[in-house]
């Protein structure tokens, strides 16, 4: 019998246990570590903002996935020792055979002095209900702050500009990004499209901007700041510390993985998701985002059944999409291959079709995977 841990709740490790408890056989253990118990569908945090959802409606316990045949283990993972194969818990040590990694990025606004004091993170669900609270009585200049790169899911923060904007009409809202240019590992011609949607709503939109500090009113950049009323941030990104102990990570700071077959250099050992680092083929790294951790997950799924003797093992392409919600039913679709050579993504829409078919992924979400 194989022991395949699973480690970290969010949707690459969702994916992977779900996958792997399907390809593997009953003769095989499928155990899923997450702290919380939890597992929280962040691409709809921003309709918590419009008020559209609470978090009990995106957020589901974890425990009907031992229906399926998978362990579920509430605990923190402490340490990883990929010499010994296993992996200690706050509720005690467990060993493993295949260890697919899928803890994601830690947040780090207080990497940044001033700006968790002065500001809301639009990836912190308290944060989003602290921020929806604070726009009923707003009048002013509201900025979105990319405060470092990567970051996950890179139309987030265009996306909140957007909401921002229909939300408080008679307000100025502006972008502030290190970015050349909206999503730029997409390439010119989307980043560019990107950008005159946002002038076409009267959304400013302010790229190179490496933020220094945040003091109350006011951004500081290297050489400029700018003046806000209200400050909506995307913080900084790392990978989650028990990675680099394990020294798991590289001089990138994240975990380096085959671009194929997501193996890291450690026997056993797989990464998807957030946490991990791809170059493609321009030198630009792979985005961070929701569809890429999902389809890593099953290629690894694949690949470790095969392994076992169940099937064939498959390689992730690096194809992938995403939505950009640009007002309230609305929405673009960016889908290409990334590793592609030259690389071509493309926009779809906007369009309520995409915008309807946003709402529908969500619901499928949680029945085809909770």
């Amino acid at each position: 019998m194989a022991r395949i841990l699973v480690l970290g709740g969010g949707i690459g490790g969702i994916v992977a246990a779900n996958a792997l408890r399907r390809r593997v056989g009953r003769m095989h253990d499928v155990t899923l570590i997450e702290r919380t118990g939890k597992h929280l569908f962040a691409p709809s945090l921003f309709w918590m903002l419009r008020g559209w959802r609470s978090l009990e409606q995106i957020q589901r316990p974890l425990d009907p996935l031992r229906r399926k045949g998978i362990e579920v283990l509430r605990a923190e993972v402490e340490c990883i020792d990929t010499n010994g194969k296993i992996v200690q818990t706050s509720a005690g040590a467990v060993p493993y055979d295949y260890l697919v990694i899928s803890l994601g990025a830690e947040l780090q606004p207080g990497a940044i002095p001033g700006l968790a004091e002065h500001g809301y993170n639009l990836y912190d669900a308290e944060d989003i209900v602290r921020l929806r609270e604070a726009l009923g009585q707003f009048k002013g200049k509201a900025v979105v702050l990319v405060s470092r790169l990567p970051f996950k899911c890179p139309a987030a923060p265009y996306e909140a500009a957007f909401l921002l904007r229909e939300l408080l009409p008679d307000s100025e809202v502006e972008l502030c990004t290190p970015e050349p240019l909206p999503m730029p590992v997409t390439g010119p011609k989307l980043g560019t499209a990107v950008r005159e949607m946002l002038a076409s709503q009267g959304i400013t939109f302010s790229p190179e901007r490496k933020v220094v500090r945040v003091d109350k009113g006011k951004v500081l950049f290297e050489g400029q700041e700018t003046r806000f009323d209200l400050l909506a941030y995307v913080p900084p990104h790392s990978a989650p510390a028990v990675l680099k102990d394990a020294r798991l990570t590289n001089d990138s700071g994240w975990v380096p993985v085959d671009a194929k077959s997501l193996r890291t250099p450690a026997k056993g050992v797989y990464a998807v998701g957030d946490c991990t680092s791809i170059t493609l083929p321009d030198g630009k790294p792979l985005p961070k985002a929701g569809v890429f951790a999902h389809r890593q997950a099953e290629a690894v799924a694949m690949t470790i059944a095969a392994e076992l003797g169940r099937g064939k093992a498959q390689e992730f392409d690096g194809a992938g999409m995403c939505f950009l919600e640009t007002a309230s039913g609305v929405a673009g679709l960016a889908s290409g291959n990334f590793y592609g050579t030259p690389r071509d993504i493309r926009m779809h829409g906007p369009s309520r079709l995409y915008g309807l078919l946003k709402a529908l992924f969500e619901r499928y979400w949680f029945w085809k995977w909770l």
